[in-house]
């Protein structure tokens, strides 16, 4: 069974270093634009259980870069909400691990550096800040896939 790659590839879109800018189903504040309609993040979280289990991937596009890294931080989300004892400690815990100062492509720290570009000029700030718009998205979709209503 192949892995499972974003329908989003074939979209044209701003891009970020290699990863697609793409429009997000949000009101967390950011670069984004907002969409109604199913988002990258619906898509890793439809794709997630299948995709984890897969040690190579073969990346198609932009928006593949993107969902490896939502899935990877999604795993990260999943590690800190084993710990989260209530609804409210969850989204507190969601958006401290969100904002938290972390590695862009490039820089020491960031896992898989050989396929991802580093940001350039204004993207770099830019790229931040989408990533950080998508790291708090999917902790507020993650806390209501784990506590629900």
């Amino acid at each position: 069974m192949p892995a499972y790659h974003s329908k989003y590839n074939e979209e044209e879109c701003p891009v970020l270093g290699n990863i697609a800018l793409l429009p997000l189903k949000t009101t967390v504040k950011g670069p984004a634009p907002r969409t109604d309609g199913e988002d990258i993040i619906d898509e890793m979280l439809m794709y997630f259980k299948a995709n984890v289990f897969f040690k190579n991937y073969e990346i198609k596009g932009t928006a593949d870069r993107l969902l490896i890294y939502l899935t990877l931080y999604a795993t990260d989300c999943i590690v800190k909400l084993q710990k989260s004892s209530s609804k409210n400690q969850a989204v507190k815990d969601m958006y401290s691990l969100a904002i938290a100062r972390f590695s862009l492509p490039g820089e020491a720290g960031f896992p898989l550096n050989a396929v991802y570009a580093k940001p350039q000029g204004n993207d770099i700030e830019k790229m931040r800040q989408y990533l950080t718009q998508c790291r708090q998205e999917v902790g507020l979709r993650m806390v209501e896939k784990v506590f629900g209503d």
